[in-house]
């Protein structure tokens, strides 16, 4: 067995001032992030939300906020921690690895984060909110849930739509229950000979008896046009958005007017064409017989 040389011989005791070091390094830093941490959240979360709740935006923006605003002092408190405990260099490293990071993730999520902000103005602005039937492009439904990222709508077939926000945001929207009232209009066509008057009435009186139908602006049906084959009156009934139903009631009042206008002999014609004239056939020249015959 060969000595160790003296030289070489293993001290424990020169490693005390690295490890004390080391330590009191990782207790500084925990120290510091964590005052820094919670002094800074409990600061600024209150005053991020107080300044907003001031303002009337909505909780689920307030929220938002709120998480984003903890996110923040929670980097800010791990800056400030490794700077007071002495890692520069790591904190260095570190932000430029966040950097490169934050950037690639930002042109991989390029639709991700316009959805989030269109989210953002929808919950903000509220062109509509849950239970509102809309349309845009050409799609409609009834809206079920406003989330950050997509709408979800049912459909009148009771389907589930899932729309993403920035589709909804860049494009105009009709929000057919916005307004307390709105009306119900359909267009009623009689024949020529019939009476306008006599129309106007049933028309009128019909859309007056039914349930939902406000007295003020009273029902109207003026003429609308004066088409190929009918003259067609436009009528016209308000709903309050609240308590009646759209199509209930533009269903009934089809139904209505049309059975009136059955019992008092108003006619309701269709698209027709009449041909006029006639067909005058000249022979050209005379047939072969067929052999045989």
């Amino acid at each position: 067995m060969i000595p160790l040389q003296q030289g070489f011989a293993l001290d424990p005791q020169q490693y005390v001032p690295v490890l004390v070091s080391a330590a009191t390094t990782v207790v500084v830093f925990v120290v510091a992030f964590a005052v820094v941490y919670l002094l800074g959240r409990s600061f600024t979360t209150r005053l991020v939300r107080g300044a907003l709740e001031r303002r009337g935006y909505d909780e689920t923006l307030i929220g938002i906020a709120v998480s984003t605003t903890v996110a923040v002092t929670a980097v800010v408190a791990v800056a400030l921690a490794a700077t007071v405990a002495g890692f520069g260099v790591v904190l260095a490293a570190f932000a430029t690895l966040a950097g490169a990071l934050a950037l690639a993730v930002g042109f991989a999520a390029q639709d991700l984060i316009a959805n989030f902000v269109a989210g953002v103005f929808i919950v903000q602005d509220e062109p509509f909110t849950v239970g509102d039937w809309i349309e845009w492009n050409g799609n409609s439904g009834v809206v079920r849930e406003v989330q950050l990222r997509v709408t979800k709508l049912d459909t009148f077939d009771n389907q589930l739509v899932t729309v993403p926000n920035s589709d909804l945001a860049t494009t105009a929207v009709t929000n057919h229950l916005a307004n307390e009232r709105r009306r119900v209009s359909y267009d009623f066509g009689i024949g020529y000979d019939d009476d306008i008057q006599q129309a106007r009435e049933a028309i009128v009186e019909e859309g007056a008896s039914i349930d939902g139908v406000l007295d003020d602006p009273p029902p109207e049906a003026p003429v609308a046009d004066l088409g190929d084959s009918a003259v067609v009156l436009s009528g016209r009934v308000w709903i309050d958005t609240d308590e009646s139903d759209f199509a209930a009631v533009r269903t009934q009042f089809v139904e209505s007017v049309k059975e009136r206008f059955d019992a008092e002999g108003l006619d309701m014609p269709y698209p027709n064409t009449e041909l006029s004239g006639g067909i005058e056939v000249e022979q050209v020249g005379e047939v072969d017989a067929a052999p045989g015959d």
